[in-house]
């Protein structure tokens, strides 16, 4: 089996592609490298002016590293192998979007570390406890959230209670699954 690509040598590429430093770049994108980046490694750490990191399509089990990335508010770690959520709380001041769908994420601790957290795109993964997906109430500033395709939305879904009960306790997001959210709002309502 070949060994996988680490974060120096595909920063090296990015670099030698885009024709400047990545450690200057607020936006650097390491997408479905071949061989795929199997590490989170401390590489990433020279990123300091990154805004968005993108590392989507590739084989990383673990968050880890993200000491460095100070000012990071983008973080696309998408069509991974990535069970939990730990990892992130070096970036949970200023993490503003977390797209993290079609992973292995079952647990949602270390979620609430995330005090800035906009956006979740946690789609196609395996959440299929309710009492995880309560985790999501201490994101408060959470608007965004696309949930589609876990066992539990699918569960709930079958029971067409889903939209509902999601849109009851996380009274703050104004966009679910893609679609905005449209709430009663009983004075005002006038023919």
């Amino acid at each position: 089996m070949s060994k996988g690509t680490t974060i120096k040598e595909a920063l090296a590429k990015w670099e030698d592609k885009e024709k400047r430093k990545a450690a200057d770049s607020t936006e650097v994108k390491l997408l479905a490298q071949i061989p795929p980046i199997e590490k989170m490694d401390a590489s990433l750490s020279t990123l300091v002016n990154c805004r968005q990191l993108s590392l989507s399509t590739n084989t990383i089990e673990k968050i880890a590293n993200l000491n460095g990335l100070k000012n990071l508010k983008i973080l696309s770690l998408a069509r991974n192998s990535i069970k939990s959520l730990t990892g992130l709380e070096a970036v949970g001041d200023t993490l503003e979007e977390l797209w993290i769908s079609y992973n292995n994420i079952e647990k949602l601790k270390g979620i609430n570390m995330l005090k800035n957290l906009k956006v979740l795109y946690i789609a196609n993964n395996s959440v299929k406890d309710w009492g995880e997906f309560q985790r999501l109430e201490a994101l408060l500033k959470l608007d965004d959230l696309l949930f589609v395709g876990n066992p539990l939305e699918e569960k709930l879904t079958s029971e067409a209670t889903y939209r509902d009960d999601v849109i009851k306790k996380l009274k703050m997001i104004k966009k679910l699954d893609g679609v905005p959210v449209v709430r009663d709002e009983p004075e005002d309502e006038q023919d």
